[in-house]
Order: structure tokens, then sequence, then C-alpha cells
């Protein structure tokens, strides 16, 4: 490769462009335009923001909306020689744009997962936020990974933070991976008075600004069970190599501990930007978007284990992770239909565990044998959630 090759800017499809994860994404790309180049952007149905995104980045020659409709109207917004590509179809295509070097995924749920098998396919570097792509069908991801020699680069900051403390480590010494949860918005209530909280009083989260999914999920603790399903993938881990703990500060974002007893940890500011140019960026080191952690003024770093008692739902994560096969994919599909629903205020926060967990004793959990089974899976567990649900919804 010659030097100037080398030091071309790496040229970055973003799927999920007007999402939280997009939003610093862009602010990323925006600090290092010498290194980042925006090539590609996808969004569900917002063109308007694709627009004006698409018009702040003048390198951008193609865009996708998975919503149909949007995507026609989206044509008369753009800026001239930007092509519009429309559905799943067009979000594989952005995939495997021919000049894209990486593809960063962070659209939610199933919709991930044929764009970012794609990029692999595609023999693409592949950075990773929509962690319910590996929580339903890890064993395809990785297997198609290896076979292309991908490296999946984690954006989740928990992910992204065990991603570098095993950087020089062999996995051969590693004992244990423990993520930190902050707890999220309700971690200082009794169960008495969860049972009456609302969706506006969930998404106001202490520490994190996120998108309404991930934040109820962040309160519930699903997220924190979601997350150590994905690292199990991730890092090819033993369901009882993972483990989580209540980090109320969220500033060390994980504690890998080995044989020997050595434990690491991973510190920075609870802002997605870190993890995000660390995938981007890696293997290469730049000065952030924000300042770092100010060692020179007095913080504490507080933990203390989880009471599944208190937040069944990560309770339920480790009993699918180790049940294994279809349970994961199970689990992750109830508790987006639970969310939305709580989030719809049809369904108390409370009853969210009951959902899942009465989904997953419906639903065989056996391997699924390929893609279309894990969809299909998918599919068939979100239909039972939304059947159980006016047993448990709110009077």
């Amino acid at each position: 490769m010659s030097a100037s090759a080398a030091n071309a800017p790496k040229r970055v499809v973003l799927l999920g462009a007007t999402g939280s994860i997009g939003e610093s994404t862009l602010r990323v790309i925006a600090a290092h335009p010498d290194r980042l180049q925006l090539v590609g952007l996808a969004a569900r149905a917002n063109h308007a923001a694709l627009a004006r995104i698409a018009a702040d980045h003048p390198t951008v020659r193609h865009v996708a909306l998975f919503d149909e409709t949007a995507a026609g109207a989206a044509k008369d917004h753009l800026p001239a020689g930007v092509t519009v590509h429309a559905g799943m179809e067009g979000l594989t295509t952005l995939a495997t744009l021919p000049e894209a070097d990486i593809v960063l995924v962070a659209v939610v749920g199933v919709t991930g997962l044929a764009p970012a098998m794609a990029a692999i396919e595609a023999g693409k570097d592949l950075a990773l936020a929509s962690k319910e792509i590996l929580v339903m069908a890890g064993q395809f991801v990785m297997a198609a990974a290896a076979r292309r020699d991908i490296t999946l680069r984690p954006v989740d900051s928990e992910h992204n933070a065990v991603f570098q403390c095993l950087a020089d480590n062999p996995t051969k010494d590693l004992a244990r991976v423990t993520l930190t949860a902050s707890g999220g918005a309700f971690r200082d209530r009794s169960l008495a008075e969860l049972a009456h909280v609302k969706p506006a009083d969930a998404l106001n989260h202490p520490n994190w600004d996120m998108g309404p999914k991930i934040t109820v999920d962040s309160a519930t603790l699903a997220n924190k069970g979601l997350e150590l399903i994905e690292a199990r993938w991730l890092f090819d881990l033993r369901s009882e190599q993972c483990n989580a703990v209540l980090h109320t500060q969220s500033l060390a974002h994980c504690i890998v501990e080995f044989t020997d007893g050595s434990m690491i940890t991973h510190l920075c500011p609870p802002s997605m930007t870190f993890p995000i140019q660390h995938a981007l960026l890696h293997p290469e080191r730049l000065p952030g978007v924000e300042p770092p952690l100010n060692l020179d003024r007095a913080f504490s770093l507080d933990f203390r284990p989880v009471d599944q008692a208190r937040f069944p739902m990560l309770g339920l994560a480790y009993a699918a992770m180790r049940r294994g096969g279809a349970a994961p994919a199970i689990y992750n599909a109830a508790n987006e239909i639970a969310v939305a629903a709580f989030l719809a205020e049809s369904l108390p926060f409370l009853a969210i565990p009951t959902l899942v967990e009465q989904t997953l004793t419906q639903l065989d959990p056996s391997d699924p044998t390929d893609l279309a089974a894990v969809i299909a899976l998918d599919a068939e567990a979100r239909r039972i959630a939304r059947s159980l649900l006016p047993t448990l919804a709110t009077a």
C-alpha cells in the first residue's frame, strides 16, 4: 500500500444516521475530516434530517430510507447527484457500497441484521452499535465474520471498553468480563413506587442521552442483559464468564478479570463519542471530541451487586443465555414489544418482565438452522408477546 493510500481518510457508511448514535457519529466525523469521510447515510423515515446531513457532507452520494414512502419524498429535498435507495434492499445496497471502507450499523432490531451480514460478506469493516443483531443471530454473524476474516468493532461503550482491555491479553487467561450498569432512571426507587411510574419518568436518565427504547431498557436492566448476551458472542465467552454490576457514575464501563486475579477497567466520560471514535479510527488514536476525565478533580467509583429481585430482566437474560439456542432472540423480541407498549402507556412498567417471561415459556428455544429461521422466530415471538398484552395491559 502506498503512503498516500495509507493516509487517505476512511470512507464511512452510517446506517441509523438520525438517531442518538448517528448524531454522535456525525460529531466524530466532523472532528476528524482528514481521517473520516462520510459516503453513505441511512435512516428509517426521517428524510428531512437525512437531507440536512447530506447537504453538510458533499462526499455523500448515496442515502437510503427503510420507509419507502419517505424515500419517495426525499428525492425532492436531497442535493443534486445523491441517489436515493429504499427499503431493506436500499439498506443492503449502502452496506455494500464499493467505495465504503467501514459500515457503522446503528439501526434498531431485526432491521440491521441483513445489512450487517451483507457488509461482512462484502468484506467491509463493521462497527456494530445494534446489539440485537448478535443477540438474535450471534452464531451466524460471528461465523460469517470469521469466514471473511472481519473483526467486528463494538460501538456500545461497554463492549468497546472490553475490546480495548483485551487488546494485548490472550483470551486463554480471561476469567470473567463484568459490564457496568447505571441502574437507569429508577435505580433509587422502591418497588412500590415503580408500580406507578410513567414513560416520561423512565426517559429521564441520570447519566446518558439515549433514545427512548434503550433508556427504558436501562431502567429495567434489559439493556445490560442484551449486552451480556452480545459480549458472549463478541468475545467467545461462556455464560458463567458474563457478569454485571451497578456503577452509578457511568465512568468505568467494564472490568476484565484474569485467571491470576488481576483486573483491568476502562474509564471515560459517559459519552458515545469515545467508543464511536475508537471503533472508526482503530488502531489510530487521536484527540477526542469531548474532554477526558479530569484526574485533578476528585471523583469516586462505586460498584455494587445487582439485586435481581429488583431487576428481574437481568435474571431473565442470564437464564436465556444459559439456555442458549433461540432463547436470547425470544427475550429480545418480547422485550421490544413490552417496551413499545410501556411507552404507549398500555403496559405497566412492572409488567415488562412478566410479558417477556411468559413469551419465553411459549416458544421452543431450539437453535435456528439459518437466518431465515431466526427472522421467522423473531416474528413469532413478537406475535405471541402482542397476544399476551391484553392480559397485562393497564386498565
